[in-house]
């Protein structure tokens, strides 16, 4: 039997700025859970980070990659709970969380895959109003009647509209989400393409409609690369292309590019 029963693999990369407040909203916690930090690009931050905050670090050899870090940061997580977060170092989760997340577990042992609203940030921690998680609680809509949340109709219905999940509120369980779990090349819709294949497969789908993180946005953001080589239109779009017929995949496409606007508009300031 695993040690513990929930895990926050954290994906650290370089010497983010931002790391230090991730790792204190993890030790702040209500419900204490396993937390370690797993990279590809080892350094003295990341050591010093280490030391501070009492987490261990695990070293992957190897280029980063995107799919490559996030599978190691899975795979070590795995190791020591059924249950796995991995947390992306810009953000931050709220003290309940975990509490929120172990709750819904004890009472759907079938949860393969939990996630939450959040709150979109920018570099100094303000939020970032906008209509995009609005939309993205509309996608949610049918995964809130958790007895229907394992039907595959239901689970997809978060996301052949575009990705009602976002992916930094996502723990899944290592019973229904075997590794490696990203299994695409895709550098923007990695997990969006990941989800639409666990919705297809056994588990249930749990979604809590209360903001328990925050997902930060700034200017070496990997979502603002992305925008910026056009690199998330054109995985959208190849996504939508997979999920609906040519003509519906490009009216969806032309409204879900207004959803750039947040970022966009925070790049300009």
């Amino acid at each position: 039997m695993k040690k513990y029963k929930h895990c926050f693999a954290v994906a650290a990369y370089g010497e983010s700025e931002y790391l230090p407040y991730l790792l204190n909203s993890l030790k702040n916690q209500s419900v204490e859970s396993k937390v370690i930090i797993c990279t590809s690009t080892p350094n003295k931050f990341i050591t010093e980070c280490s030391a501070r905050f009492g987490y261990p670090v695990y070293v992957r050899n190897g280029h980063h990659g995107l799919k490559e870090d996030w599978n190691f940061a899975y795979e070590e997580g795995s190791r020591l709970a059924p249950l796995v977060t991995i947390a992306h170092q810009d953000d931050l989760y709220f003290p309940d969380y975990t509490k929120a997340l172990l709750n819904a577990y004890h009472v759907f042992p079938d949860m393969s895959l939990f996630c939450c609203r959040y709150d979109t940030i920018d570099g100094e921690g303000n939020t970032i109003p906008g209509t995009s998680e609005w939309v993205k609680r509309i996608l949610r809509w049918r995964l809130r009647d958790h007895c229907k949340a394992h039907k595959k109709g239901v689970k997809l219905s978060a996301l052949k509209y575009g990705n009602g999940i976002g992916c930094p509120t996502c723990t899944y369980n290592v019973s229904y989400c075997p590794a490696p779990l990203f299994r695409n090349d895709y550098k923007f819709v990695i997990d969006w393409e990941t989800l639409v294949r666990l919705a297809k497969e056994p588990g249930r789908f749990i979604v809590i409609e209360k903001s328990l993180m925050a997902y930060r946005i700034h200017p070496g953001a990997e979502t603002m690369r992305n925008i910026e080589n056009h690199n998330r239109e054109l995985e959208e779009e190849e996504m939508f292309k997979k999920l609906h017929p040519a003509p519906i995949a490009a009216l969806l496409m032309h409204f879900y590019k207004k959803a750039y606007g947040a970022y966009e508009n925070k790049k300009d300031n």
